[in-house]
């Protein structure tokens, strides 16, 4: 059964327009005029219990205004969120128990509070049973290191701290699902590791739900299984993140071969450039290393090939970047066809 149900969700803002100067400002005193701002538009998607997935797209795209009508803090100007069966900006009490919010860039820590006095707080506003409180204190005191600033207010905190001690905030009354709006953002990757394990850990342990909004490519595929992409308010792509790679990774491909002899490697590589048309081929002592096009050459054609000349110990491929791949769609240099255009 789907958790969260999108459909055709608009989101569209007014915004006021007004000369520059004093005299912009006295006329628009009297005479207001405004433009349409459209933020979100006609986008629909599903997504069900234990599902990880990356909400993309460029800085402006719509992602955050989402987020923000899924935990229901904006109304949507037309079109349906359903969490859990219920429309979240009509039903904020039960949907705020039902999720868990980190913004980056914002806290739900009291500031002057040592966080641990922040905690208990939490537990009182959510009804958290003493004995789910103290064992989730115990977990996320061990998961995420808060040991060590537990008795610092908020505000002396660094922003890698500040970070761990949100996201248990956030998790504390167990919300079946937890919304992350780029929670890694300024981190160094020490602290990194320990947020992306964690939130790996209770989406494979407890079936929480992720979604995930990011710039850090490296979240995404270490977290996330399925990719949604959102450009000027539309959905441009929603799939598995291996399929990604599988349709739109690029032709180039390389694979090393690691040989067990060098003996006439030189004699080898110019037969394989001239049978396949390769687009480079090195070595450096016993590896060898050709790049090719992977829409023209199957790969088992060229690993065959050598294994026929020559005993092959190792090979791996390189795997296609997805930095490149999302800068590419972006730029809409990748034709997304089919199911996979939205």
């Amino acid at each position: 059964m789907s958790q969260i149900i999108v459909d055709r969700l608009n989101k569209t803002y007014r915004q006021a327009i007004r000369e520059p100067g004093l005299k912009g400002a006295i006329k628009h005193l009297y005479t207001q005029r405004y433009v349409d701002k459209c933020a979100v538009s006609d986008i629909s998607f599903t997504i069900n219990k234990g599902d990880s997935i990356a909400f993309l797209g460029p800085n402006g795209a719509g992602k955050s205004t989402t987020i923000k009508m899924l935990s229901g803090i904006l109304v949507p100007t037309s079109g349906s969120v359903r969490i859990n069966g219920k429309i979240p900006h009509q039903n904020r009490m039960t949907n705020a128990y039902n999720i868990g919010v980190v913004f980056g860039q914002r806290t739900q820590l009291w500031l002057d509070l040592p966080i641990r006095e922040s905690f208990s707080l939490l537990k009182d506003i959510y009804s958290i049973p003493r004995e789910m409180f103290d064992r989730n204190m115990e977990r996320f005191i061990e998961l995420l290191d808060l040991d060590q600033f537990l008795h610092l207010p908020a505000r002396k905190l660094s922003l890698g701290q500040r970070m761990r001690a949100d996201l248990a905030a956030a998790l504390l009354h167990n919300p079946p699902i937890i919304f992350l709006d780029e929670p890694t953002i300024g981190l160094d990757i020490s602290v990194k590791t320990k947020i992306r394990s964690f939130i790996k850990q209770i989406n494979k342990e407890q079936g929480t739900t992720v979604l995930l909004t990011t710039h850090d490519l490296e979240d995404i595929e270490d977290i996330c299984r399925r990719l949604i992409v959102i450009d000027k308010g539309i959905i441009i792509y929603d799939g598995a993140l291996d399929e990604l790679r599988r349709l739109y990774g690029g032709k180039e491909r390389t694979i090393h071969l690691q040989l067990k002899d060098a003996n006439e490697l030189h004699a080898l590589m110019a037969n394989i450039r001239s049978k396949f048309q390769v687009n480079h081929i090195h070595n450096n002592g016993n590896m060898l290393s050709i790049g090719f096009d992977g829409n023209r050459i199957a790969a088992g054609e060229i690993v065959g090939y050598v294994m026929l000349h020559t005993e092959v110990i190792d090979f791996k491929f390189d795997e296609t970047r997805i930095d490149g791949m999302i800068r590419n769609i972006y730029e809409g240099n990748l034709k997304l066809t089919g199911d996979h255009r939205v």
